[in-house]
């Protein structure tokens, strides 16, 4: 995505609780003389931020707040389930008026995925290798694990919004229901003393 010298962006992940997530990215910045993106931005540095949301939904907590180079990796876990906000701004100096230099940025977020460092297994023995494989796959199904709980809880949640939506529905129409039968009720009795009183009854 393109970004502005010093404009904020942000991206909105849905992350289950005690969930990793690693981000890579890498950030160009537009020539004005060739007309294209350069490979990298030589000495500009980008602020990633990371809020999660607390217990209560009005606030955010700051999972992390570090500066970058032109390009990096940056992580952390999630400590709650649900939706962690991710921003990035260059740490450009320059005023807003000459700072009109575009950004073209490139990120990669992986969700609940665990690397394994091939030198470091061709390095052990047979049996640790089986063994770091084995740990990986285990963790592997601990995030699988996690990612159903949280489906779970998000099914409920929407399962109880539709209850109670429906249940909203229900008294509505009720309410409206004795509305009309009230007012034709008082539209027949004030008919009937209308024609009494004319002696038309």
């Amino acid at each position: 995505f393109h970004i502005g010298e010093r404009e904020e962006k942000c991206i909105i992940e849905d992350i289950p609780s005690d969930t990793l997530v690693v981000g890579n990215y890498k950030v160009q910045r537009w020539d004005i003389h060739i007309h294209d993106f350069l490979g990298s931005a030589p000495g500009l540095g980008m602020f990633v931020t990371v809020t999660s949301p607390t217990v209560h939904i009005s606030k955010l907590q700051v999972l992390l707040s570090k500066l970058y180079g032109p390009q990096g990796t940056f992580s952390f876990t999630s400590y709650i389930s649900g939706e962690h906000i991710i921003c990035f701004q260059s740490n450009s100096t320059r005023f807003a008026v000459i700072a009109g230099s575009k950004l073209r940025m490139h990120l990669d977020i992986r969700v609940g995925e665990h690397f394994l460092d091939e030198s470091a297994i061709q390095a052990k023995d047979k049996v640790d290798e089986v063994n770091v494989r084995l740990e990986h796959l285990i963790e592997q199904i601990n995030h699988v694990t996690r990612e159903q709980e949280y489906e779970r809880e998000r099914e409920e949640k929407f399962r109880k919004t539709s209850e109670e939506t429906n249940s909203n529905i229900l008294w509505w129409a009720i309410v409206q229901t004795i509305i009309l039968i009230s007012v034709g009720v008082w539209q027949i009795k004030s008919l009937r003393d209308f024609f009494i009183a004319k002696k038309l009854v």
